[in-house]
């Protein structure tokens, strides 16, 4: 694997998402519903991933390790893809996006075009980790393998049982702030486990052999995912519209609970709202 060997592959990597964003934005434009942008985009990094991992380099064949990382990216393809699914059918539209739709004003169309493009190009990174790990072939399946799929394991595991977690408590709590189980020990465990599952492609794409010399590069996804998550589209505007929705019981909440890393504090119980008042959490786009 050289260096033209990856630009090419980055280069297919993102005329193939920048397409998928496309398609997003259009059906935006007819649904007027920024949350279906968020089913496109999981599905286009993971139907990307998968292609690019069983896609042989030339004069190889498909190394084991590519239809194990093929089988991770599937099993996280299809959690977020349906959970975003089934929570975009029901509701209107993402309070994160609406915000910014109502703020673009009449160059909304464009913005969110642009903005499409960007999310197509923050993904190449993350594409490029699953290629990156998928076509390590400096040593034969081993515990490193087992290590990093039970990484994978454990986020796309997490993130699915924080997500029904909240959406249980959500139907039974008359509007209280949930802050129970997984949600006792983090704002936004979901968000974690998410990044957590992305951990595993460097583990992946690392070897003790020292023959990936553009391992390093995978690095990116999990470092991506982090930013965006804790800093651009995940905490802060989830944050800011439970504070512009809510009273001070969300400002209690946060004061007791991390963020992000999930960490016990002592206090951080159910803590009430009134009724008909907006619920925690929200899950991420892409991630």
């Amino acid at each position: 694997m050289n260096a033209a060997t990856v630009l090419v592959a980055a280069a297919m990597m993102t005329l193939a998402l920048a397409l998928a964003m496309t398609f997003a934005w259009r059906i935006w434009l007819r649904t007027r519903n920024c949350g279906w942008l968020d089913v496109v985009w999981t599905i286009a990094v993971g139907a990307t991933g998968i292609v690019a991992a069983l896609m042989p380099l030339p004069g190889q064949t498909v190394p084991g390790r590519a239809l194990l990382v093929a089988a991770v990216v599937a099993a996280w393809t299809a959690r977020l893809a349906s959970h975003l699914y089934a929570r975009n059918r029901i509701r209107l539209d993402d309070p994160r996006y609406h915000a910014l739709v109502r703020h673009w004003g009449a160059q909304a169309s464009t913005r969110m075009l642009l903005m499409a493009y960007m999310q197509a190009l923050c993904s190449v990174p993350l594409v490029l980790a699953i290629w990156l790990a998928a076509h390590n072939a400096g040593d034969p399946l081993g515990l490193r393998d087992a290590i990093a799929t039970a990484i994978a394991a454990l986020g796309i595991g997490g993130a699915a049982l924080a997500d029904r977690q909240l959406q249980r408590f959500r139907e039974h709590s008359g509007g209280a702030i949930c802050a129970v189980r997984l949600w006792r020990y983090s704002r936004h465990p979901n968000y974690f486990f998410e990044w957590l599952a992305w951990c595993a492609f460097p583990v992946f794409a690392f070897d003790a052999t020292g023959a990936s010399s553009w391992a390093w590069l995978a690095l990116a996804a999990p470092a991506l995912m982090y930013v965006v998550l804790v800093y651009v589209s995940g905490v802060p505007p989830i944050e800011a519209h439970m504070l512009r929705t809510g009273d001070d019981a969300y400002r209690a909440y946060q004061a007791l609970t991390r963020a992000f890393l999930p960490m016990p504090r002592a206090g951080a119980g159910r803590l009430g709202r009134p009724a008909g008042a907006t619920t925690l959490g929200q899950p991420p786009p892409g991630g």
